[in-house]
């Protein structure tokens, strides 16, 4: 680490962690909050983010302060004397450390607005975002985990990357929310996420449908939580068809919190490459995730990108697209059948009860 980063640690070392969105690269961030928190317990701790997520990381254990970003509204010059007033809040903070973990021009320009003491960011040459930093981290390799490019700026900082750190810290107030609301009881839930940003990472509606259908064969004892925003409702209701008496469509209908305390509570969570899928990686829950355009060595479930199910025996994936120009439309998982993701479904159940069994002690 350079003379120039390493604090003096005989003061508080105040930092400001620049991440935005989305809700997926958000929670990949998280551990670089809890292992500054570790290294520098007395340290004060803040993350500038879009006010759509601020639910997310409300009340974290591990922060000092939410600095909210407000796109949307501040995109109208109306509003711009808001954003000055809050880069104005930034600067007075006087920060030691400013760490952007977007890598985007616009954080880019904030973290250099924020005026702090040293500037740390990814070394991305997407938008010439590293112009504005100190000091620029590079990807240990283009196959690198986002997750692991992430803790290589502690590294750089001189932080040690430890595991032994919770991810995801509960949140009792959504948990209770949860079982007053909805009442899942003792069931078994499997956890269903039909939707993504992108329409080509969507693993096909009638699939997840045709997924229920043999799942519900197969146990009597499942229900199927179904998760998603506003706009894929129209999924949650196609799914929730397949099996009525066994399907609970929440889609557009829980909190960041309370979603997050489902995949909690969930035996297992099938999924898109999609936010909740990286949820459900942080809370060590298992993840069965379908894969189309996007690279999961990159971005997949860390921890389990082995379990990802991709189709690769196409010569286009992974395009790294957010747009299909292959001659058969989403062929790279239209092409994944139910049949093939119910398999290893079944699998990842047998793990979790060969665990649990494993567990259990026999008085002698």
């Amino acid at each position: 680490m350079s003379d120039q980063v390493a604090p003096q640690l005989d003061f508080t070392l105040k930092i400001l962690i620049l991440k935005p969105s989305s809700l997926g690269d958000v929670v990949q961030a998280l551990p670089v909050l809890r292992l500054l928190k570790l290294h520098f317990p007395q340290s004060e701790i803040h993350w500038w983010i879009d006010s759509t997520f601020r639910s997310l990381l409300e009340a974290d254990p591990d922060l000092s302060g939410i600095v909210l970003f407000e796109r949307r509204r501040w995109s109208s010059p109306r509003h711009w004397d808001e954003l000055l007033a809050s880069i104005r809040q930034m600067r007075a903070m006087k920060f030691d450390w400013v760490i952007d973990l977007q890598g985007l021009a616009r954080s880019g320009l904030f973290a250099w607005l924020a005026n702090g003491g040293v500037s740390i960011g990814l070394d991305d040459n997407r938008e010439g975002a590293r112009g504005f930093y100190d000091f620029a981290v590079p990807r240990p390799g283009f196959h690198a985990h986002a997750v692991d490019w992430y803790l290589e700026v502690l590294r750089f900082l001189g932080v040690p990357v430890r595991r032994d750190f919770t991810w995801l810290p509960a949140r009792p107030d959504a948990a209770a929310a949860v079982k007053e609301k909805w009442r899942p009881d003792s069931a078994r839930w499997i956890v269903l996420h039909p939707g993504a940003r992108w329409s080509n990472k969507r693993w096909p509606a009638e699939h997840f449908a045709e997924l229920v259908r043999l799942l519900a064969r197969d146990y009597e004892d499942v229900k199927f939580a179904i998760l998603g925003g506003k706009n894929e409702a129209p999924l949650g209701e196609s799914i929730a068809r397949a099996a009525p008496n066994r399907c609970l469509d929440l889609t557009g209908r829980t909190s960041l919190p309370e979603m997050t305390e489902w995949v909690r509570l969930g035996e297992l969570t099938v999924t898109n490459d999609t936010g909740p899928m990286h949820v459900a990686a942080a809370l060590g829950k298992p993840v069965v995730a379908l894969f189309g355009p996007t690279e999961p060595r990159r971005t997949g479930p860390y921890g389990q990108i082995n379990r990802a199910i991709q189709l690769t025996s196409l010569s286009c994936v992974p395009c790294l697209k957010d747009t299909c120009a292959y001659e058969k439309p989403f062929e790279c998982l239209r092409g994944v059948s139910a049949s093939v993701v119910h398999a290893e479904v079944l699998s990842r159940l047998a793990e979790v009860k060969g665990r649990t069994e494993t567990a259990v002690v026999t008085p002698v």
